[in-house]
Order: C-alpha cells, then structure tokens, then sequence
C-alpha cells in the first residue's frame, strides 16, 4: 500500500450519505494508506478545521491533505465554505489540497472554480481510484520510509 507524505486524511464533504458513502470505498479501496473522515455539512467541515488545532499545533497528527468538497448543500454551499475557509489561518490551510467534486454541469462554476486560488480543481462526481491516485500522486511526495 502507498504512503504519501502530507496525506493523512481525505475529507469528504457532501451531504449526500450516498455519495459520502460510495467516495469513501473508492478512497479505502485505491492502494493508498489514507484516513477518510466524511462530514454532511460545509459548517460542520469549517468548524472542525477550526477547532483540529490547538494554536499552531494540530491537536491529533492524523490532519487532512485532501478536501473533496461539493458546492451545492443546504446552509453554507461550496462557495459560501471557500470564503470562510480563506479566512482561517494560513498554518490551519498548509498542504491541504482543495478539489470541487459536484455534479454541477453549470460553466460558471467551473470557471469560478478556476479563479480561486485555493481551488487545485474541479471534477464531476463520482471520484474513481484512477482520479484519487492520480491526484494523489500529482500533489503529494510518496513516503519513502514505508
């Protein structure tokens, strides 16, 4: 199994069960030593990105690399979650790749997608292990001690 450096966790942030359900097999089941911690709300992802740190110290060393995050959910959307996740801390941010995982077929989006920083890309559902290993591989260094 591989080991990448920085990829402790993958969040998947979706309200759809079904989706979060489906996206963590495909994680478990891709040859990639990962944690995946799924969260049905944009809050409740931002809030447990607030509160994972202890000052500058994160309080657990299992930490996301990656966040899947959907744009449309009821109470806060993608969106709405990249605006207040640019707002936390820049150590709270470090080394955590963000990628669009949605069903939206709206060009906006993609294009918004594209002009935010944070954002590394967009991608339709559903995620595949090709897609995640790629990515995987793309962002991350592998771990040569294991």
């Amino acid at each position: 199994m591989k080991k990448y450096k920085d990829l402790d966790r993958v969040l998947l942030v979706d309200d759809e069960m079904s989706t979060n359900f489906l996206h963590r097999k495909i994680v478990q089941t891709s040859n990639i030593d990962v944690d995946v911690k799924a969260i049905s709300s944009a809050f409740e992802a931002l809030e447990y990105l607030k509160f994972m740190y202890e000052g500058e110290e994160p309080k657990t060393e299992i930490k996301p690399g990656i966040i899947f995050l959907d744009i449309n959910m009821p109470g806060m959307n993608g969106w709405e979650f990249m605006k207040e996740y640019k707002k936390l801390d820049l150590y709270k941010r470090a080394k955590i790749v963000v990628i669009m995982l949605t069903t939206s077929l709206n060009p906006d989006d993609e294009e918004l997608a594209a002009k935010d920083n944070e954002i590394v890309t967009f991608m339709h559902k559903p995620l595949t292990r090709e897609s995640f290993s790629k990515i995987a591989s793309k962002y991350f260094e592998l771990d040569s001690e294991v």
